[in-house]
């Protein structure tokens, strides 16, 4: 396995591949109106929108469940209230964070490998249809990839300068420590990956004598202090240094919300061994054809493991680290709160299949290097020529592209999963707004009562800004109006079961009933205006 350098067409090329495959991929979902399909990337652009416009503006409208950098990135793009409303805003980081998670993927295959094997690794990954969609969202799974994938090319980058004595060793330890902080502050994977990471660094750095290095230490100041600062948040913002692990938005509460009957809450529950199958399934479902997933994760591992055999004295270990979301996805699952469901399997439901996208790139790694043993196999039977080398290219890409096409023809897992979750919301989405748009021709500015965290697209879909509502981010505001609704506000609506149904029917006074709307499989919903209308209105933009 002979070393070549990356050059710098290698670098433009794929630079303008993906970029013109991620352009592909936002034309189609802006085309087929697929952008906002997920709930939780509509409620992503929510959060960034209400740190500046609310009644509270300020960081603590980060909330306390996600993570705070996909917000914060969006920022800039959601005061633009077109973009807040269509999606786009959420489409441009994640998009961003795919085009450099190829060129990351490709680097990376690129300090082991030539560019044929390279290629065909990032090809695979590029062209992924659930890759492609979820890119073009405000979900988090592009930027962690893009994260994890480049502290990988920087922790292999830094071992070899250290290694060899230079002085980028110091310049590369920063970059490590600065991508692993910000996966940290994305995903709650992100935790393991900098922790692991950091660990082994020391480890090295103390072999050789090293580990008095006060960049080291440094660094590892800013590394502790991430995860310590979310504790911190949690505490001031929200009474509770854990409220992200056990509060009312916690996966733990949702899972206890929504159990059914005596039986376990979700497949794999407690069991590690099912969650673990879980899982691996889903990964070969978003990575692969149905009836070629197993294969290609037999295939994936085996390149892993001839990449260790051959390459680990070149960094290869840290590769290995593309492969911890299976133990962390398998613990979460079983103890964590965090199911996965899957078509193929009970409950033969659609529920958060993005997870297994998170081995896509190990699995496209591993596939590099097992083309890597192919082509090595067939110079032992042929001689080399040009002619041979051109065959096995064609024949790869068409697998790969057929691969593409075949997970399109089955409908991406992603994509599907999206469909149903914009199908269960959208009756009421088509039917509150009017009635909320035609109450406020009468009540020009006037103040809404309501809840954002479930239906967080009412909003954009009435064409109101934020600062317009009242809702559960807004703390006081929000208790104060629940104690007298028809003082604080010039309309109400309210959804069976929550804060402002239940305050509704204690304090009734001066409401009258609108309208009614139901929708299978989702709690009713109920618009109430004040009489007379309340006097609040939306503070000027």
């Amino acid at each position: 396995m002979t070393e070549q350098p990356l050059r710098r067409a290698e670098s433009l090329a794929v630079l303008a591949s993906c970029a013109v495959a991620s352009l592909a991929a936002v034309l189609w979902s802006w085309q087929h109106r697929a952008m906002l399909n997920y709930g939780d990337a509509v409620a992503h652009l929510h959060i960034a929108r209400r740190i500046f416009d609310s009644h509270r503006p300020g960081l603590t409208q980060l909330g306390s469940v996600w993570l705070p950098l996909p917000h914060l990135l969006m920022v800039p793009f959601v005061a633009i209230y077109a973009w807040w409303a269509n999606g786009i805003a959420g489409t441009i980081p994640s998009a961003l964070a795919y085009i450099a998670s190829c060129i990351g993927l490709y680097r990376l295959a690129r300090l082991w490998l030539s560019p044929l094997p390279s290629a065909i690794a990032l090809a695979f990954f590029a062209t992924n249809p659930n890759l492609l969609y979820l890119q073009t969202t405000a979900m988090t799974e592009p930027l962690f990839l893009c994260e994890m994938v480049w502290a990988i090319v920087c922790l292999v980058e830094w071992h070899r300068a250290i290694l060899a004595g230079s002085p980028r060793a110091t310049r590369l330890l920063w970059l490590v420590a600065t991508v692993l902080i910000a996966a940290v502050y994305t995903r709650y994977d992100g935790w393991i990956l900098a922790f692991l990471s950091w660990i082994v660094i020391g480890l090295i750095l103390l072999r050789r004598g090293e580990l008095r290095s006060r960049t080291f230490w440094l660094a590892s100041i800013l590394i502790v202090a991430a995860p310590i600062l979310w504790f911190l948040y949690n505490a001031l913002a929200f009474g509770d240094w854990l409220d992200f692990a056990r509060g009312p938005y916690s996966a733990k509460a949702i899972e206890v919300r929504t159990a059914v009957g005596n039986g376990p809450p979700h497949p794999g529950w407690h069991n590690m061994w099912v969650a673990l199958h879980y899982f691996l399934k889903a990964s070969e479902m978003d990575a692969a054809a149905l009836a070629w997933g197993y294969f290609l994760l037999i295939l994936a591992i085996f390149g892993t493991a001839w990449g260790w055999i051959t390459a680990h004295r070149r960094s290869f270990a840290w590769a290995l680290l593309l492969w911890m979301p299976v133990p962390f996805y398998a613990y979460s699952i079983a103890y964590g709160s965090v199911p996965i469901f899957i078509p193929v399997w009970w409950p033969h439901s659609w529920y958060n299949t993005r997870y297994g996208m998170e081995l896509l790139p190990a699995l496209a790694l591993g596939l590099g290097f097992a083309v890597h043993v192919a082509l090595a196999a067939m110079r032992e039977f042929k001689q080399p020529s040009q002619r041979w080398t051109r065959y096995a290219a064609a024949v790869l890409f068409a697998a790969v592209g057929l691969n593409a096409f075949a997970i399109v023809r089955e409908k991406p897992l992603t994509y599907v999963e999206g469909i149903k979750n914009i199908d269960a919301r959208r009756p009421l989405e088509q039917q509150i707004p009017p009635v909320l748009r035609s109450l406020l021709t009468n009540r020009p500015g006037g103040i809404i009562l309501m809840e954002t965290s479930v239906y967080p697209q009412l909003v954009t879909l009435t064409g109101i800004p934020l600062r317009q509502t009242i809702n559960e981010s807004d703390k006081q505001f929000y208790q104060a109006a629940l104690a007298n609704p028809a003082a604080h506000a010039a309309i109400i609506l309210a959804f069976d079961g929550d804060d402002i149904a239940q305050a509704v029917h204690a304090h009734p006074a001066g409401l009258t009933l609108i309208q009614r709307f139901t929708c299978p499989g989702q709690p009713s919903a109920t618009v109430y205006v004040s009489t007379p209308p309340a006097l609040n209105k939306a503070p000027a933009q």
